[in-house]
This record gives structure tokens, C-alpha cells and sequence, in this order.
């Protein structure tokens, strides 16, 4: 294996500082280093990359193209490093962090909310919640939790069913009122939304009613729900949304019912750990309240244990 470029924090620092100031006076009235050791560090940095970091003009200090480019990287570094460091100053040696990817609607609608409370019960787990659109390695431990929408099906993971859901078509009161739908047929010529996650929804909500559209896979396509929910509102066209994502909407009028049809979705949502994790008091700890939640919620029967 060939050996790492490894410059120290010190020259990136010394670095940083000299390209944001243009001086290696100032660089190193901030750092409290001499000139020539700010200098020094930097002609060290530049001997190591092969590539002159920065040149005078007319006297002044500027970046090199190089210089430039790799200003950019150790910003990224620096600032992950001071990140990292926080961190583990602020949650001690008896905090556990326990990190949760979720698709990100779920995780506003549905988990957030659903979350009050459990630093309560368990102060001593932090916990690390991220949004994840593409697949992840859960054995690989880049995420302790994983929330997602399925069959239930990932290697190496115990898979707990939550709930399923219907979906529903929606649009704006101002949309509704224009066009008045008096069927279900009436919706193909509609500017239907798509939500690139569920590409066959509205081809599937159509042929639930024995209706064909040649419309089902047309229309603006975003990333999410909630864009998807976002462009409703404003009339952009019709979302088809799963119910529990848009009850607020709909309970407060920003958004009606296009037609009376709910659909069953292919699949329901899960939570997900690695197989080994079971027994991880912190992962038990959350498997537990979330089960809770959805218990009291009554949006499934009682878990078989």
C-alpha cells in the first residue's frame, strides 16, 4: 500500500488562515505563531502536493488555481474535524449516539413527531437522524436504524412492520373548483405530480378502478413527498399521496380530495437494524418506543413478539 499524503492539521491551518487573510502576517496573528512559521508550514504543504499554493503580485499575497482548489477541500476537512470534535464534547463518555436514516417525508410527517418524549425516557441516547433517498449498508453500521417503505425484504437486517397506507389523490381547493372532476376518468388529463420513489403509483391507482391512462407516467417528477405536497398547494397539478401524509392538509383545507378513491400501497413502512443488533440495549431501547408509538396510534393490530 503507498504511503498517505498526511499533512498535518497545524499546515492546514496555517494554510487556511493565509488564504482567507492574503497574508501570512495576519495568518499568524490568528493561529499565535510567528510569520516565519506560518510561512514555513505552508512551504512544507506546497513541497508535499508538488504544486505552488500561492504567489506574490506586486507585492500581494494570491492563490494559486492550485491553491484555490485545494483551499476548498480543507474547509471541508477543517470543518468536519471542529464538527467531529464537538460532538464528542458535547455528549460525554456516558451518551450513546444512536443514528437513524429515514426517507425524508416519513421522517418529517411521521418519525419527528413521534419522537417527543424519548430523551426523556432515555437522556444518556443522543440521537443522530438523517435523511437517506438511496439504499444503505446497514451491517456495514452506517446507520443503527433504518426506516423504510417495502416488502420487508434486507440482507442481513431484522425488518419490524409498522403500518401500510392508502393512497389518495389531492390538489388544490382553487384546482378542485375549477374543474370540478365528476369521475375518476376525468383525473387522465390532468397534470398529474410524480414522485420519482413510486413511479407506478398512478398507473396503479388507475387500474384499481379499471380505468387505463395514457397520462399515468407524465407530469413533473420530484424527489419526495413533501415537494410533491409543496407543488399540490400551489396548483401545480394532482399528487397521489399516501393518506397520513396529508391529513393536516386536508383536515385544514389546504388541500382536497381530487376523488374519493384510497388505494392500498404496495408494501408497508419498516423499521429496520442489523441482524446482530438486536440485543443493543440502545437499539432495544428505540425498537421499543417505536412500537409503542404505533400501538397507541392503532395503526396496526398488536406486534406478534
Amino acid at each position: 500500500m503507498s504511503k498517505r499524503l498526511m499533512p498535518s492539521t497545524t499546515a492546514l491551518q496555517c494554510f487556511e488562515a493565509a488564504a482567507r487573510h492574503l497574508s501570512f502576517t495576519r495568518a499568524a496573528q490568528e493561529l499565535h505563531l510567528t510569520q516565519s512559521a506560518v510561512s514555513k508550514q505552508v512551504a512544507q504543504l506546497e513541497e508535499m502536493l508538488s504544486h505552488p499554493l500561492f504567489q506574490r503580485i506586486r507585492r500581494r499575497l494570491h492563490l494559486t488555481p492550485a491553491g484555490a482548489l485545494y483551499l476548498a477541500q480543507v474547509n471541508k476537512i477543517l470543518v468536519q474535524l471542529d464538527i467531529s470534535s464537538r460532538y464528542i464534547l458535547s455528549y460525554g463518555g456516558e451518551t450513546e449516539v444512536l443514528r437513524i436514516a429515514t426517507q425524508p417525508t416519513f421522517g418529517e410527517r411521521w418519525l419527528v413527531p413521534n419522537l417527543k418524549g424519548f430523551g426523556e425516557r432515555h437522556p444518556r441516547i443522543h440521537l443522530d437522524v438523517r435523511n437517506a433517498l438511496e439504499p444503505f449498508d446497514l451491517v456495514q453500521a452506517k446507520a443503527d436504524i433504518a426506516f423504510f417503505f417495502g416488502q420487508g425484504t434486507w440482507p442481513g437486517a431484522t425488518c419490524i412492520e409498522l403500518f401500510n397506507e392508502n393512497v389518495v389523490p389531492v390538489c388544490s381547493p382553487q384546482l378542485l373548483t375549477l374543474h370540478a372532476f365528476e369521475s375518476a376518468s376525468t383525473l387522465t388529463a390532468q397534470r398529474l405530480l410524480q414522485c420519482t420513489s413510486r413511479p407506478e403509483a398512478w398507473h396503479e391507482w388507475f387500474d384499481d378502478q379499471g380505468l387505463h391512462s395514457e397520462n399515468s407516467y407524465h407530469g413533473p417528477r420530484f424527489d419526495t413527498f413533501s415537494m410533491c405536497i409543496r407543488a399540490a398547494q400551489a396548483g401545480c397539478g394532482i399528487a397521489l399521496i399516501p393518506h397520513y401524509l396529508v391529513a393536516e392538509e386536508l383536515t385544514e383545507g389546504k388541500l382536497v380530495l381530487a376523488w374519493q378513491h384510497a388505494k392500498p400501497s404496495e408494501g408497508s413502512h419498516f423499521l429496520a437494524h442489523a441482524e446482530h443488533a438486536a440485543e443493543v440495549p440502545k437499539v432495544r431501547a428505540f425498537v421499543q418506543w417505536i412500537r409503542e408509538r404505533v400501538r397507541q396510534q392503532a395503526i396496526l393490530p398488536e406486534f406478534q413478539e
